[in-house]
C-alpha cells in the first residue's frame, strides 16, 4: 500500500516514485512484477501520466525493467550498500568573431543571466555582510558552503554538511584541489573512454598514469576497470560525457562495492545532472555510499555563468583531514557572499527553473529541426540533456569535406572524438547560446553543408 498525500506540494508522481523505490528496495525481490499502470491509476485514484511519470523515472534509474506486452518488473540489483535513511566544466571557449554561426556545445544564452538581480544582491553583500578587514575562508565562506549542501541535500540526494564542502574556482581547480589532497596516494587514474578531455588533461599533467576504460550502455564497464588495477576513478554517472548514457542503480552499487573492497575513490562529475529534460534527474551516485568513498565535483557554469567562476566539492570526512591552513579558496570573497544572497533568498531555484525550462524548449525546437532539415540521414546519438544535441550520419558521408564546408561558410562545429577522444565519430550540435528564434536559421545553414557530404 503506497501512502499519496494529494494535499502535499510535492508532485503526485514523485510521491509515487519515491513510495515504489522504497517498496523494492525493501520488501520486493528480483523479478516480482509491478501492478499495471492502469490498476495504479484505479486504485490510487491518479491519472494515467501520474503513474506512467513514476514508472519511466523508476526505468531511468533502473530499479525496475520494462517488458512491452508483459509489464514492470524488479530489476536484478544489488541493494546492499543502499541506506536511504541518510539522506563542467566550461573551458574557456575559443573566440567566435570569424563565425556565423557557433554550435558551441556547452554556452549559455547571454540575456539568460540575472544581471540586474545580480548587480543588486552584489551591493546588498558588500554592503551588510563583507569584513574588508579579514580574509576569506580557504575552505569557502560557511554561509555559501551552507547554501551549497542544503541544496545538494535537496535536489541531488547527496550526504553532506557545510563542512563537507569546498568552493573552489572552477572544474580544473577542483581536481587540481583533489589531487592535493589525495597527495600522490595513488598514482593511477581510469578514466571512461570516450570521457571528458580536460579531466584527463588535469591528471596528466600532474604526471598520473591514466587507464582508459571503454564505455557501453550503462556507462563505464565495471570488468574493465577491475582489470585495471586502478584505486582511483572518475566517472560522470548521471549523464555520461560525451555519451549521455546514464548508469543504472544496479551498476552504482557494483561500483561502491568495488571501492570499499579495493579501498579505492571514486571522482563524481555530477555533469548535466541540473539540465534532464526528460526524466527526473538521477540522484548522485554519493547519495548511495555507504562508506565515503566518493568525491562529488559540481559547478554551476552551465546553470548561472561560466564567468563566476565559482565550482564546488564534497569530499568524505577521511580527506578533509588533509585540508590544512595552507590552502587558499582562489574564488573572490564578493562573488561568494553574492552567491550566496541569491541562493538564500531563493533566487537560484527560481533561476535554475527558468533555465530548465528555456532550454528545455531549445532542446525539442534544434531536435524537430535537425530531424526536419537532415531527415532519414541523420542519427540523434545523444540527447534528453545538457546543452547539445549528439549527431551522426546514418549514411557514407565525408568528414574532412564538412570540416572544409563549415569553416568556408563561418559555421563553428564541434566534433566529439576532439573533445572526448576516442573513435567516437558525432557532431555536438550546441543549442544553449542560441536565442530561440536563431536555432532554425542556423540549422538550416548548417543542413546545406551536411547533405553537400553525403557519398
Amino acid at each position: 500500500m503506497y501512502f499519496i498525500d494529494k494535499n502535499s506540494k510535492t508532485p503526485l508522481h514523485i510521491q509515487l516514485y519515491e513510495e515504489i523505490k522504497k517498496e523494492v528496495i525493501h520488501n520486493l525481490k528480483v523479478g516480482d512484477k509491478l501492478q499495471s499502470i492502469r490498476k495504479v491509476a484505479i486504485i490510487y485514484n491518479l491519472s494515467k501520466t501520474s503513474v506512467e511519470g513514476a514508472y519511466s523515472q523508476l526505468v531511468a534509474e533502473g530499479y525496475i525493467d520494462s517488458y512491452p506486452k508483459s509489464g514492470y518488473f524488479v530489476s536484478d540489483t544489488n541493494y546492499k550498500n543502499f541506506n536511504d535513511d541518510s539522506i563542467i566544466a566550461i573551458e574557456n571557449e575559443q573566440k567566435a568573431d570569424n563565425f556565423i554561426y557557433n554550435f558551441y556545445p556547452a554556452r549559455l544564452e547571454k540575456d539568460s543571466f540575472p544581471l540586474k538581480l545580480w548587480k543588486r544582491i552584489f551591493n546588498k553583500a558588500i554592503d551588510e555582510t563583507i569584513d574588508f578587514g579579514g580574509y576569506s575562508d580557504g575552505q569557502g565562506e560557511y554561509g555559501l558552503r551552507d547554501e551549497i549542501a542544503k541544496y545538494l541535500i535537496e535536489s541531488r540526494g547527496v550526504k553532506c554538511n557545510a563542512s563537507q564542502v569546498i568552493v573552489c574556482n572552477g572544474f580544473d581547480d577542483s581536481l587540481g584541489l583533489i589531487i592535493r589532497l589525495i597527495n600522490k596516494k595513488y598514482d593511477t587514474l581510469a578514466i571512461e573512454h570516450p570521457g571528458y578531455h580536460i579531466a584527463r588533461k588535469v591528471f596528466e599533467s600532474s604526471e598520473y598514469k591514466i587507464k582508459k576504460i571503454p564505455v557501453d550502455k550503462n556507462g563505464i564497464d565495471l570488468k574493465e576497470l577491475e582489470k585495471s588495477k586502478a584505486k582511483l576513478v572518475y566517472i560522470t554517472p548521471s549523464h555520461q560525457y560525451p555519451t549521455g548514457v546514464a548508469m543504472p542503480i544496479s551498476n552504482r552499487l557494483r561500483l561502491l562495492d568495488w571501492a570499499e573492497k579495493n579501498e579505492a575513490l571514486i571522482i563524481e562529475d555530477d555533469y548535466d545532472s541540473e539540465l534532464t529534460y526528460e526524466t527526473r534527474p538521477i540522484p548522485a551516485l554519493q547519495g548511495l555510499d555507504s562508506f565515503d568513498r566518493v568525491v562529488y565535483v559540481g559547478t554551476f557554469s552551465k546553470s548561472l555563468s561560466p564567468a563566476i567562476r565559482v565550482s564546488y566539492l564534497v569530499v568524505p570526512r577521511f580527506l578533509l583531514k588533509e585540508f590544512n591552513d595552507t590552502f587558499e579558496s582562489r574564488v573572490s570573497l564578493f562573488t561568494q557572499k553574492t552567491l550566496e544572497k541569491f541562493m538564500s533568498e531563493g533566487h537560484w531555484e527560481r533561476h535554475l527553473r527558468k533555465i530548465r525550462t528555456l532550454n528545455k524548449k531549445k532542446h525539442y525546437l534544434m531536435k524537430k529541426v535537425l530531424e526536419e532539415k537532415l531527415g532519414t540521414t541523420v542519427k540523434i546519438v545523444n540527447q534528453g540533456g545538457g546543452l547539445a544535441i549528439h549527431i551522426s550520419p546514418k549514411v557514407s558521408f565525408d568528414w574532412d569535406k564538412l570540416e572544409k564546408l563549415a569553416i568556408k561558410n563561418e559555421i563553428k562545429l564541434h566534433y566529439a572524438k576532439e573533445r572526448a577522444g576516442g573513435e567516437w565519430q558525432a557532431l555536438m550540435m550546441g543549442f544553449g547560446g542560441f536565442k530561440e528564434e536563431e536555432i532554425e536559421e542556423a540549422v538550416s545553414a548548417f543542413s546545406k553543408i551536411w547533405h553537400e557530404c553525403i557519398l
